[in-house]
């Protein structure tokens, strides 16, 4: 048949079917497909070729503010075309210039030059992002694989969005117990923290708001993050409990270690002086980690032998090359010598899981139970209450009671015991004060806060903790990272043993005076290597 018969017969069909049901419709162009042979879908990586063409109609498209056209190019387009569109009309993004960088595989990365406008108000935009060139399962087409942080880094999960107006709450100039202006330039960790403390308190601090580009969190429970402003609002000043030289010292010395937090809070009164993260995150770790503490938890373990009548400091607790609890067979680090005539002190000194592990029942005359690690946590140490209310998100430790083998891990700080370096830091400053003060960062005054409350420990109990600590940083397991340090000092290192990871998490919690700290370092090792160093660090600022 010739092609043109062929074409004039099809527009026939056509034009009688175009009248008729959906059905006729259908099996017209089956009938066609049939006819002129289907093409295969294609399969495998996107070449070269096909990675440049696309990224190239894909970043035409976006210039051009051509939401629908950018968006048929993603494998989602339906997102796709909602953000592209609101980067024109909600975020108010205009010239746009893409300039593409050298693809490493399928991966593009690009820049990006605009312009922000708003209310007579304009201001350079200027940003990196990358996007990455898949195959389409359906289609076979090269297509852009379509997440939030193609269109900018700061869209972090689905739903973000990019917004330019008047921002939610007034700037606010957050500074530290002297005075001194605490800026995410100069402390870069305090950035997420700083954001949260203006999203609740720069409505109280006297401020007024101005105009900015800004991320809009689907999770309200994070403040929008401010990318550009084209307005100065008017700062109100914030006080906050931390202390800039404490705060300096945290920030250098978790960049020491990756994956690394620290706090540090005044014992005697509960106020939190630093709090710094080294993470490729931004979450706070610090105040919001949930993991199991290792070693550092024998402080609220030696408290509850102690407090229950077990043992003492000076009492016996024979540390063994093993102990059995429940079946489970619990062992020390290794090269650990046994002492059957240890002490308390000396265990918690050495560090030494055995000699606890057999003293976890408790006597005939004391006996402990599932329950009294957790009530001793609770009613002495003001953890797991989930009722700490220190100005920003906070974890307020975990310690549940456990039944079988669990029992033994939770009083050695792994099974399910959960804790932060806050908690942590919080542990030390209640043992050697015999007080619990919650945490906080910024004043309950501020916002009528009520702060958690526990009864904190018996004097003798304190002095008996705090004894053990002192012992551990000059002769025990802490004694290496904390040496030089002048003054009343005291420690105990830790080390949390994690499914699928090569190396323990490193734990380590001291005091120098009256300033306690704690860190940890996920897959740090001892707790004397990473989390060590990086305490002592931070004690050295006062005392």
């Amino acid at each position: 048949m010739r092609k043109g018969a062929k074409a004039a017969i099809v527009g026939t069909v056509f034009t009688v079917m175009v009248g008729g049901a959906g059905y006729g419709a259908f099996n017209v162009v089956s009938a066609l497909s049939e006819d002129s042979g289907a093409e295969s879908v294609k399969t495998g990586p996107p070449s070269k070729d096909e990675i440049a063409e696309t990224s190239e109609k894909f970043f035409a498209a976006w210039e051009k503010g051509q939401a629908r056209a950018a968006a048929d190019l993603t494998d989602n387009a339906a997102p796709a075309a909602t953000l592209i569109s609101d980067y024109k009309a909600t975020a108010h993004i205009t010239g746009v210039k893409i300039t593409p960088g050298t693809p490493t595989g399928a991966t593009v990365p690009f820049s990006v030059k605009a312009t922000v406008s708003f209310r007579g108000k304009s201001k350079p935009l200027a940003y990196t992002s990358s996007l990455t060139i898949v195959r389409g399962t359906t289609t076979g087409r090269a297509l852009v694989d379509w997440k939030p942080s193609v269109l900018h880094p700061g869209l972090k999960a689905v739903g973000d969005a990019l917004v330019t107006g008047e921002a939610a709450s007034p700037p606010i100039e957050a500074v530290d117990r002297d005075g001194k202006v605490l800026t995410k330039e100069k402390y870069p960790s305090l950035g997420p923290i700083l954001d949260t403390l203006r999203a609740r308190y720069g409505d109280k601090a006297g401020g007024t708001p101005g105009i900015e580009l800004m991320v809009r969190h689907a999770d309200t429970n994070i403040a929008d993050t401010s990318l550009l402003t084209l307005a100065e609002g008017t700062p109100g000043k914030l006080e906050t409990t931390l202390s800039a030289s404490a705060q300096a010292a945290a920030e250098k010395a978790v960049l020491k270690f990756s994956e690394s937090s620290v706090v540090a809070v005044q014992p005697s009164t509960g106020e939190v002086l630093a709090v710094a993260n080294h993470r490729g995150d931004q979450f706070n770790a610090a105040f919001e980690g949930t993991l199991a503490p290792g070693s550092t938890m024998k402080i609220v373990t030696a408290a509850m032998l102690i407090d229950n009548g077990v043992t003492s400091m000076n009492g016996p607790a024979p540390c063994t090359s093993t102990a059995i609890w429940q079946s489970q067979t619990f062992s020390n680090l290794k090269g650990m010598a046994p002492n059957e005539n240890a002490t308390l002190a000396n265990d918690f000194m050495r560090s030494c899981n055995t000699g606890f592990i057999k003293l976890i029942d408790g006597t005939k005359a004391n006996p402990l139970t599932d329950e009294s690690l957790t009530t001793e946590a609770q009613e002495r140490f003001g953890l797991g209450q989930d009722n700490w209310k220190t100005g920003i998100t906070s974890f307020d430790g975990s310690v549940p009671a456990s039944p079988g083998p669990d029992r033994a891990a939770n009083a050695i700080g792994q099974g399910q015991v959960q804790m932060s370096p806050l908690n942590m830091a919080s542990v030390t400053a209640t043992a050697i004060t015999g007080e619990f003060r919650q945490p906080y960062l910024v004043s309950p005054d501020l916002d009528n806060r009520e702060l958690a409350t526990a009864k904190g420990l018996p004097a003798s109990t304190s002095a008996q903790l705090k004894e053990m600590m002192r012992m551990t940083a000059t002769q025990g397991t802490a004694a290496q990272a904390m040496a030089g340090l002048s003054g009343d000092i005291g420690a105990k290192t830790g080390s949390a043993e994690v499914d699928g990871q090569t190396k323990s998490n490193s734990w380590f919690t001291g005091f120098r005076g009256d300033i306690a700290a704690a860190a940890m370092t996920q897959e740090g090792g001892h707790g004397g290597d990473a989390a060590g160093p990086i305490v002592a660090a931070v004690l050295r600022t006062g005392g």
